[in-house]
């Protein structure tokens, strides 16, 4: 048997990412990781004079998403278990969140520059947002893009067409 002496490089492919639904897993994912920072920069300026101590959190998970996003259009799959894990956080600060912006539509309480009512709608918008990216991360995460092909010039021989 004759050894094989490979010239030049290895061709990768990633057979994973080439189907329409991993391409519309990762747009889903991209989409809903800015819609929730977008959601999050408005109910954060939005109430910043109410919030006490949760401003460089908010401010932080705004960078967060749009880093996440970034990392997302480019293939990597291994963040998407941590988008999950961080929009069940911000899931659950918001769940807690949205009954103290309707508390304080009550005397006493100085409105911050969006309507209480308004900051508490977003709020639980952000909930279900946060919910819908969790389960698109987890179903892309299922898909598998980082599985690689590798292939020799010298394998593809003919398959290659003249002039390649």
């Amino acid at each position: 048997m004759a050894k094989i002496v490979h010239k030049g490089e290895a061709v990768i492919e990633h057979p994973n990412r080439v189907s329409s639904a991993s391409k519309l897993m990762r747009v889903t994912v991209v989409v809903l990781l800015l819609l929730s920072a977008f959601l999050i920069a408005v109910i954060t300026f939005g109430g910043w004079s109410a919030l006490a101590g949760m401003k460089a959190i908010c401010v932080a998970w705004i960078i967060l998403d749009v880093v996440f996003a970034y990392f997302v259009a480019k293939w990597t799959r291994g963040i998407l278990p941590v988008i999950a894990t961080l929009a069940m956080m911000m899931g659950v600060f918001a769940m807690i969140a949205v009954p103290s912006w309707v508390d304080r539509e009550g005397s006493g309480y100085a409105q911050p520059a969006l309507d209480s009512t308004v900051l508490a709608t977003l709020t639980s918008m952000l909930v279900a947002l946060q919910l819908l990216l969790i389960a698109a991360a987890l179903y892309a995460f299922r898909q598998q893009w980082n599985v690689e092909i590798e292939h020799w010039p010298e394998e593809e021989g003919a398959a290659l067409a003249a002039g390649a």
